[in-house]
């Protein structure tokens, strides 16, 4: 998401979108895909905000040592991936108290029955059976309150997100019957162009994600070359033989393919021919080989960065002040409707 500044005020030429990434994980090769296919231009046309959720990460138990460090892992990993935190802005949520501070009086209008319905709760409680917490139940608003802060036009989100910005929706009705409308702004989803959708290596029926708790599904972008050239020759495809592209009845090698065609450039119908009468493991081997040339300046980007914590520590303050000045001008107007002092 990306903002402009002259002389540290935040200009609104530009539509809004906002975006926010839980810092569980790894990023993967299926983001770097999404990432350069579509960062550049949104920069371009939008005014973007990019955060770290650490606080949706606190849903389930972190070891404190690890999710400090794993902030400033994804930190890194933005700006390796090509965020330029001069053209975007890019923070940590917890940062911002206003993120916080905007969910409470969203929660005091959100009904129960709203939050019951939402699919994701009733999942996460299943899985995770010991630990079902109120931060749970209640995260989709303080979600809510992440895309209200910023005034945000649209936000990017994945079928499984939809409901939570429908709620999100929901809620900028509730506050507009009770207190004042125009003040939160009605947010939309944004649907870029389709690109390529890059599967899961071990199960090509679901997308690659940075959540999945079996790592050989994905190849993380800070992956070194040995794990990459592991990952992808141990991909899973079908008992035939021919390269030939064909989602439906060979879903793991089409899934290959895909990969192969966006990183080298080539058409699917080039990658056909230039493997004809070749095996599945002439494929993989290429097709690893371009992988680790590909992310490996990923990789050192990133190695540099994180060797350089103060640097770092820099932008995320810096991320923050400017992200506070959108977010203190919501909030004011906010505390004013419902009578509160600020």
């Amino acid at each position: 998401m990306i903002w402009r500044f002259n002389f540290g005020i935040l200009t609104d030429m530009k539509k809004t979108i906002l975006s926010g990434s839980t810092v569980t994980g790894d990023l993967t090769l299926g983001n770097y895909i999404g990432a350069i296919n579509n960062w550049a231009k949104l920069q371009d046309e939008y005014e973007c905000f990019y955060f770290l959720a650490d606080l949706h990460a606190l849903t389930v138990y972190q070891d404190p040592a690890i999710l400090r460090e794993r902030t400033y892992s994804f930190f890194a990993q933005y700006l390796a991936l090509g965020l330029d935190p001069k053209k975007n802005v890019i923070f940590v949520q917890s940062h911002v108290p206003e993120h916080t501070q905007l969910m409470w009086i969203l929660t005091c209008l959100t009904p129960m029955g709203y939050l019951n319905r939402m699919t994701q709760f009733k999942e996460k409680s299943e899985k995770h059976v010991k630990n079902i917490n109120a931060g749970l139940f209640t995260y989709p608003v303080l979600m809510a309150a992440d895309i209200l802060l910023y005034q945000a036009d649209m936000v990017p989100v994945g079928e499984d997100q939809r409901q939570h910005l429908e709620l999100c929706r929901d809620i900028v009705g509730f506050f507009d019957n009770k207190y004042s409308e125009g003040i939160l702004k009605m947010p939309d989803a944004y649907i870029g162009k389709m690109g390529a959708r890059i599967m899961s290596l071990q199960d090509p029926t679901k997308k690659m994600s940075k959540s999945d708790e079996n790592d050989k599904n994905f190849v993380s972008i800070i992956d070194d070359a040995k794990k990459i050239e592991k990952k992808i020759k141990s991909a899973a495809t079908d008992s035939g033989t021919e390269i030939k592209f064909d989602a439906e009845n060979k879903a793991g090698l089409s899934n290959l393919m895909t990969i192969y065609s966006v990183l080298s450039g080539k058409s699917i119908q080039q990658i056909e021919q230039d493997f004809v009468g070749k095996m599945y493991g002439h494929l993989k081997v290429d097709l690893a080989e371009l992988t680790v040339q590909t992310l490996s300046p990923v990789k050192a980007k990133y190695d540099d960065l994180m060797k350089n914590k103060d640097y770092l520590d820099q932008l995320m303050k810096s991320g923050a002040d400017r992200a506070q000045v959108r977010a203190a001008v919501t909030l004011d107007k906010v505390y004013k409707a419902v009578g509160l002092h600020r």
